[in-house]
């Protein structure tokens, strides 16, 4: 059996979709724009400590903090409801779901939906978080045809770390400040951009660089097919792999 004797469900966008996708990621990026305008953009950890926090090691807690501020923001959008940027409901996600908050926002009659998953990285430290794992191969096809206008956003958010005296204490404050942010839709992430790794479970969609990434405007199925393709150029895949996961996941006629 080959790829091409397959009999695959398509999934169909509507017609608008390109747009919608444009003004989800709009409204997020204005968002954490005026934050940062504000001077709402720095996390401050107080403590005892008089020489203040390992700069060294508060990496490995800045980016899981960095990601609970990003949704205290849009929690805090939603609670007006007069906001700007028409953003009529926030829903943080389990520990292990596909997307890390989900938000909805009105477009004239319209709800849309976006399932952002949030990567923090280092601002100051090379290559961190330059390659992410962003979700698994079959849950993400899963999901495009469940849902063909199914809009899953990947929000980078770059930050730094360091070390202030309190005033008021004469402790040394540990601050986190979010200094850069950039969204994708996933759909629209470049060919070249794309990685596939096979080595958990069905395999991890991964960005190569997450700071340099360029677009590429493709439907659902087109999609579906550029993964499709780097699953099976794998060396760990073959056709009878990817069949077995096609019909575990309904991704083809019966």
């Amino acid at each position: 059996m080959r790829y091409e004797d397959l009999t695959f469900k398509i999934p169909v966008e509507t017609k608008s979709y390109r747009e919608d996708s444009a003004f989800v990621i709009k409204q997020i990026t204005n968002i954490l724009d005026t934050r940062k305008q504000i001077g709402d953009n720095k996390i401050i950890i107080n403590t005892n400590l008089k020489l203040g926090l390992p700069l060294e090691n508060i990496n490995k807690i800045a980016g899981p903090m960095i990601e609970a501020w990003a949704g205290e923001v849009f929690f805090g959008i939603r609670d007006d409801l007069n906001n700007q940027y028409n953003l009529i409901n926030v829903e943080a996600q389990e520990r292990l779901g596909m997307a890390d908050i989900i938000l909805q926002f009105k477009k004239g009659e319209q709800v849309l939906t976006g399932n952002v998953d949030v990567k923090a990285t280092a601002n100051d430290i090379p290559n961190s978080g330059k390659g992410p794992n962003i979700t698994s191969f079959s849950r993400i096809r899963t999901a495009y045809v469940t849902d063909p206008d199914f809009m899953f956003i990947i929000l980078s958010i770059k930050h730094k770390v360091y070390s202030e005296r309190n005033k008021d204490t004469g402790l040394v404050d540990g601050i986190m400040e979010v200094v850069d942010f950039n969204a994708y839709d996933l759909k629209f992430i470049s060919d070249a951009d794309i990685n596939y790794n096979p080595a958990l479970g069905t395999g991890q969609i991964q960005i190569k660089d997450i700071h340099y990434v360029s677009y590429q405007y493709r439907t659902t199925w087109e999609m579906c097919q550029l993964l499709d393709s780097k699953y099976l150029h794998s060396s760990r895949r073959n056709i009878d792999d990817f069949i077995r996961e096609a019909k575990k996941n309904k991704w083809i006629k019966d």
